[in-house]
């Protein structure tokens, strides 16, 4: 058989003109929707691909399969790329903006012993600042599900990401929420997952953490007894202790803070993430 020159052009241009039906597939434009629309600072964002059964994500430096960004307390406001890659081969790319934000600032006059720990503590103030951000850079396999409850029937405070000085001297940024609830007022898990540390630590006084998975943490502070011990599974409403005035704090109250990926994030933006 002879091939006119034309015929041999057709076949050298063939997987250029037609691609393989792996190359096309990548090729769709998938459109990523982001909630909330605006964020933050101390945000969390869900990423949502309509139409996609399961994809990843990498944004801010992070690997994220379940849909969840945190965007820490001290991130700068920006663009930032999003990659997004699905589970049937395809992949996109797509953009997240930061918008800046004013934090509130307090300036509150308390006892020294409120401002500066006695150097006798410091040993003990290291070692558990180290057990906790252990637990908080560790990631296991996801155990939430739906979306994340309230701790407590109380109103909380807006004070995340609060800037405060004691007595002049600035400290680090409020990175959670406080609910002004009576003393013994039930402590509730907010979701699924399994209890990470129940112990009394310096600062925060008997603290529960607990582990949702895919890097996803709470903190549960200043409680005046304990409900659960290390290694206990939760679900949602499981009570994990009771409102408390231990550690370093004025009043009864429950300081609520959460930890996505190692961010800083506001736990009531969690909620919202997640209805």
């Amino acid at each position: 058989m002879t091939f006119r020159p034309s015929f041999l052009l057709v076949l050298l241009l063939a997987p250029l003109l037609c691609p393989p039906l792996a190359a096309q597939r990548a090729a769709v434009l998938l459109n990523v929707d982001f909630f909330p629309a605006e964020c933050h600072p101390g945000d969390v964002v869900r990423l949502d691909v309509p139409g996609v059964d399961g994809f990843s994500a990498t944004v801010l430096g992070k690997h994220v399969t379940d849909g969840l960004v945190g965007i820490d307390l001290d991130t700068k406001p920006g663009s930032y790329s999003v990659s997004i890659a699905t589970s049937d081969g395809r992949s996109t790319m797509t953009t997240l903006h930061i918008l800046p934000k004013d934090f509130p600032v307090r300036r509150l006059r308390v006892a020294p012993a409120f401002v500066e720990p006695p150097a006798e503590e410091m040993d003990r103030i290291v070692r558990e600042l180290k057990t906790t951000e252990g637990i908080f850079h560790t990631t296991t396999a996801r155990k939430w599900r739906g979306a994340f409850l309230l701790p407590v029937d109380a109103v909380p405070n807006s004070n995340f990401g609060s800037r405060t000085y004691f007595n002049g001297r600035r400290r680090s940024p409020h990175a959670g929420v406080d609910f002004m609830a009576g003393s013994g007022v039930p402590v509730r898990a907010a979701n699924t997952g399994v209890v990470a540390l129940a112990a009394p630590l310096y600062f925060t006084g008997n603290t529960v953490i607990i582990d949702y998975g895919s890097g996803l943490y709470s903190l549960f502070a200043h409680l005046s007894e304990f409900r659960v011990k290390s290694g206990d599974v939760v679900s949602p409403e499981t009570v994990v202790g009771l409102v408390g005035d231990t550690g370093r704090v004025t009043g009864a109250h429950l300081h609520w803070s959460v930890r996505l990926q190692g961010a800083r994030v506001d736990p009531l933006s969690l909620v919202a993430a997640t209805k």
